[in-house]
């Protein structure tokens, strides 16, 4: 148990930064924060590396595409072009249109704000991934990124680790029961503990370096 712990430790301590930090999202519970985290959920869940999703949502925040009024008002050509500067060129006609789409959709049903969304669950975790997932473009691995990273200021759906999170868990050679990480992890926030986790499914590298430091 004292081993799995290290390798816990080390491995939020090194690769415990979430992916709303990495895209320069202060994350508070408050509307366009939320909604810049549900835009880079999109971005992500594409099959693209995370650090171009990462680069566009940044570029889309920059280009001042930071709430669902601005990012319908934008129109489709604007937003093809901050994807295409962000690097996501593979997607970026289908996810312009997605984007505005869920812009129009989020306005219209919840007003552009995600905490109506959250209240309308009622802490149900299941009805609240279902929600989510009436957003264009954001599928079930969207919303599970959603949900880990929104963790952090939405407490009733801590502890959410994914199926990604548990693989992480698992190629570190840690139980992938999520009570029992939680545990192992003690206090770390259980955003950080399933970033760092999802870090490690995708990179080999963040596993070895992990283990290293905990051997």
């Amino acid at each position: 148990m004292s081993g799995q712990k290290d390798v816990v430790r080390e491995l939020v301590r090194a690769h415990g930064r979430t992916f709303a930090e990495e895209a320069g999202i202060t994350l508070r519970d408050t509307p366009q924060p939320l909604y810049r985290l549900l835009v880079l959920a999109l971005l992500l869940s594409a099959r693209i590396r995370g650090s171009i999703a990462v680069a566009t949502a940044r570029e889309l925040s920059g280009a001042g595409l930071r709430d669902p009024r601005r990012m319908a008002a934008a129109g489709w050509q604007r937003r093809v072009d901050a994807l295409g500067r962000g690097g996501y060129r593979r997607y970026d006609e289908r996810t312009a249109t997605q984007l505005g789409d869920g812009a129009e959709l989020l306005t219209e049903r919840w007003g552009g704000d995600l905490r109506r969304m959250r209240k309308a669950a009622d802490g149900d975790v299941a009805e609240l991934r279902r929600l989510l997932r009436d957003i264009p473009g954001l599928g079930p691995a969207g919303a599970d990124i959603f949900l880990r990273e929104v963790q952090r200021v939405w407490p009733e759906v801590a502890p959410f680790l994914d199926r990604k999170a548990l693989d992480g868990a698992a190629r570190l050679g840690l139980p992938t029961d999520p009570d029992r990480l939680s545990e192992l992890a003690g206090d770390t926030q259980p955003a950080v503990l399933a970033a760092a986790l999802v870090r490690a499914a995708l990179d080999r590298k963040v596993t070895e370096d992990s283990l290293r430091r905990a051997a």
